[in-house]
């Protein structure tokens, strides 16, 4: 999946190197918590709660 995070970045002219790392922080924050998720709702989600 990072392969393909970083195909699309240079496809996309982003300079940041993409992950799954930050595709998942940026998830967490645009968009859950900018559109008014809970943050125990985010945390299930991504797996942090069991």
């Amino acid at each position: 999946m990072n392969e393909y995070l970083k195909e699309l970045a240079g496809i996309c002219g982003i300079k940041k190197n993409l992950s799954m790392h930050v595709a998942r922080h940026t998830f967490a924050t645009s968009v859950t918590l900018s559109n008014g998720v809970p943050i125990e709702t985010l945390s299930k989600m991504l797996g942090l709660l069991h």
